[in-house]
């Protein structure tokens, strides 16, 4: 059977793929899934047999596995690592030093920039979303792809703009492959940095956009019943600001009508920063 598509059904199919990392086209030529299968069949085959062989020698004669020299940290030292260098920083640049030298999260390993900051760090205001995505990656920067442009239109309805008056960072600075969602494991390791970079910057309103970032820096679940809503963050200093949340720009270009919702909050923000 043929699958016949309109012209806005295959747009709407391929910017379904770019929004999931599918930016490259593996093969060009159909694959033979029934040889894949036969030669994954007598691969197990082969480890099944190799495996008996093994267990069927006498003991001594298997070699017992030893710790390799520079292996990845355990969560939880990662955790403590990432903890005691961001409490190190004593300014924004020696925090984002600080970041970009961090080895123990293995996003670092495959993403190409750490994505640190964007916009005005006298800001009386700060965003805080999830992680990088693509073009983020490319750039360097928080929030440049679709969702950027929203957000920046979203801003600008407010009398906002990122290069003077708007502050924005993510949770994570290193982009997941392939814009998948991060492991609670990875939050963790970046969550001490994101903490400290809003400790140092001591914006009078912090704004998590999203729901990742409304749990992990309110500790909120339920973006909808979370958003629109005043409330009081403390900062690890003992100083105490308000914060917001509000749905995410990407979550916005797939329900355009959470639009609505999303502009309240903007009001809600306007009218917090007295503008």
């Amino acid at each position: 059977m043929t699958l016949s598509l309109t012209p806005d059904e295959i747009e709407a199919l391929l910017v379904f793929y770019r929004d999931a990392g599918i930016d490259v086209a593996l093969v060009e030529e159909a694959v033979d899934r029934f040889a894949e299968a036969d030669a994954e069949l007598s691969r197990r085959r082969e480890a099944a047999a190799a495996r008996a062989a093994e267990m069927a020698a006498p003991a001594v004669a298997r070699p017992r596995p030893v710790s390799a020299e520079g292996a990845p940290p355990s969560p939880d030292s990662a955790v403590a690592a990432a903890r005691d260098a961001a409490r190190a920083a004593m300014s924004l640049d020696a925090l984002k030093a600080i970041v970009e030298a961090f080895d123990g999260c293995a996003l670092k390993t495959t993403a190409s920039k750490t994505v640190f900051e964007d916009g005005a760090r006298d800001a009386r205001i700060m965003f805080v979303g999830e992680a990088p995505g693509r073009e983020e990656d490319l750039e360097g920067k928080p929030f440049v792809g679709r969702s950027g442009q929203l957000l920046d239109r979203m801003l600008a309805s407010v009398g906002l703009d990122r290069a003077t008056n708007a502050y924005i960072a993510n949770i994570i600075p290193w982009r997941p492959p392939g814009n998948r969602t991060p492991t609670p494991q990875e939050i963790a390791i970046c969550e001490p940095f994101i903490r400290r970079q809003i400790t140092l910057k001591a914006p009078d309103l912090l704004v998590c956009v999203g729901a990742p970032s409304t749990e992990t820096l309110l500790g909120l679940k339920g973006i909808m019943k979370a958003r629109g809503r005043l409330m009081p963050f403390t900062l690890e200093d003992g100083r105490e600001i308000q914060a917001i949340a509000t749905l995410h720009p990407a979550y916005l270009l797939r329900s355009p009508i959470a639009k609505r919702q999303a502009w309240r909050d903007m009001l809600t923000i306007r009218k917090a920063l007295g503008m």
